[in-house]
């Protein structure tokens, strides 16, 4: 991801510090975390991939809100990838965890997912990508669900605007006939490389829910190694009724070479 973004686009020097904080953080949220959302409703995809990067990445997001249908949802994810072309990048979740408000939580499948790079960053006006993965349940008599749609982004300067268009569809047998949609963006202004601030917004229109607020992201090489270590945090609010009020969202990511 951003490995990749800064050899792409020079972003300048990787800062040589510890992360733990971050970590810590993403621990504390993660731990009780694993609705109607998944982990991956709440990320906005580069189109951007770098042959030969491996990363080790978890995410997820836990919400706050006090009403009954929303309070105490959560979902997180831990996968592994490996670009081994300069436009294909396949990603392995190898354990996806959910929890509705109210009840329990599980491990609920896995998931295939593939990153396309369609052009070269920089070679037209907007960075063009296609996100193509299939989902996998464990729950017995639930369908497999097909995701896809095109990803955006575009870099001016310090800016750095990403736009996400994904549909999903059931597959297999008495699978229903509906595409969900969903849409996300992220515009963030890097003031170093470990310190990148911006704001995200989410829109669900199957839940009727829509959702925005302030994001960090950032990354810090690790001493001595080809490894960066990468970290997102945000907070989300609510635009709409349908939505939660408050939902956090946490991301670390070990990515190599």
């Amino acid at each position: 991801m951003s490995l990749a973004e800064d050899r792409t686009r020079s972003r300048g020097c990787h800062r040589e510090c510890c992360p733990l904080q971050v970590i810590a953080l993403c621990t504390l949220l993660l731990a009780g975390v694993g609705t109607v959302a998944h982990a991956d409703d709440f990320i906005v995809y580069s189109p951007h991939v770098n042959q030969g990067l491996s990363e080790i990445e978890l995410r997820g997001f836990y919400t706050n809100d006090g009403r009954q249908d929303f309070g105490g949802q959560a979902a997180s994810e831990l996968s592994i990838s490996h670009a081994f072309t300069g436009w294909w990048k396949p990603e392995l979740y190898v354990a996806r965890y959910e929890k509705n408000p109210g009840a329990g939580g599980g491990l609920v499948g896995y998931e295939f997912e593939n990153t396309f790079q369609l052009t070269q960053p920089g070679q037209y006006w907007v960075d063009l990508g296609l996100l193509a993965s299939l989902e996998i349940p464990n729950t017995k008599g639930e369908n497999d669900k097909l995701e896809f749609g095109p990803l955006f982004e575009k870099t001016s300067g310090r800016f750095d605007h990403r736009l996400n268009l994904i549909w999903e569809k059931e597959i297999g047998a008495g699978a229903s006939r509906h595409y969900e949609f969903r849409y996300s963006y992220s515009g963030t202004y890097s003031l170093s490389a470990a310190f990148q601030p911006g704001v995200e917004f989410y829109g669900r229109p199957d839940d009727h829910a829509y959702q925005v607020g302030p994001v960090v992201r950032g990354e810090w090489h690790v001493p001595g190694t080809t490894g960066n270590i990468e970290y997102r945090v945000g907070l989300l609010q609510g635009v709409n009724a349908d939505a939660p009020r408050h939902t956090w969202l946490v991301q670390v990511e070990y990515e190599f070479l």
